[in-house]
């Protein structure tokens, strides 16, 4: 298991557009993976999971991965954290 905090970068924060893009993402890896915000944990497999957190941007969140393929799906969410939420 890997863990790793980000601070959304979006100043909307997380909407409907990101938590989207975010999910088609990790469908790509088959380890299971995470997302929490305060002490509230929710997969991220749908998108009403992700909304339910309601994260702000310049909040902390921090995205947990436990698999087989979890290094290869962290630097994905990484990326996906770092350089392109900011943009969408």
């Amino acid at each position: 298991m890997i863990t790793n905090d980000y601070i959304i970068l979006a100043q909307q924060g997380m909407h409907a557009r990101p938590a989207t893009i975010l999910i088609r993402l990790v469908k790509n890896f088959k380890s299971a993976v995470s997302l929490k915000r305060g002490d509230k944990t929710v997969r991220l497999n749908s998108m009403l999971n992700i909304l339910s957190l309601i994260i702000k941007g310049g909040e902390t969140v921090t995205v947990i991965v436990e698999g087989e393929d979890e290094v290869e799906a962290l630097r994905a969410i990484d990326l996906f954290f770092t350089e392109q939420l900011k943009d969408i």
